[in-house]
């Protein structure tokens, strides 16, 4: 049976979202970035990650590779969400900086915007801890070879 939400209507997708969310945590790269995922629905995504001194570049704020990982990450997963068989894979993405960010909790949120098939867009934003855009990026994904059933982490029953 599928869990309720947080309004308590069943999502169709549960079991798939929270598989996606613990095949997050078990990346190897997220061992060293404070972050953490939350598939909110089909298609939308949020992840939220603390920047701090650790991630500056030379003048003092988030280096831009921190900007490209939480925008890709949560589009890709935006876009991951659609479908349950298959890993995708970032073919482009196009990122935009609007405002540096030093410190503090940053939310990345993902968004599908279209393709159901083998080619998937989609977008995120990131939104530092007073509110403002600092950064958008827009990604087209394709489905791979690789079975979301074969990479550790990933599991529909929540094993």
């Amino acid at each position: 049976m599928t869990p309720p939400d947080r309004e308590g209507e069943v999502q169709p997708g549960a079991a798939h979202y929270r598989a996606l969310e613990r095949l997050y945590a078990a990346a190897p790269i997220n061992a060293l970035f404070a972050s953490s995922l939350r598939i909110v629905g089909e298609g939308r995504v949020r992840l939220a990650f603390d920047v701090g001194p650790d991630v500056y570049h030379a003048a003092g704020a988030a280096h831009g590779t921190i900007y490209f990982k939480m925008l890709d990450d949560a589009a890709f997963y935006a876009a991951n969400t659609l479908v349950t068989d298959r890993f995708l894979l970032t073919t482009s993405f196009n990122l935009h900086f609007t405002k540096p960010v030093r410190e503090g909790r940053v939310t990345a949120e993902g968004r599908w915007v279209s393709g159901r098939k083998r080619v998937y867009v989609a977008e995120a934003r990131l939104i530092d801890s007073d509110g403002d855009e600092i950064g958008r990026g827009t990604g087209t994904f394709m489905r791979s070879r690789i079975a979301l059933s074969s990479l550790p982490g990933y599991s529909a029953e929540g094993e």
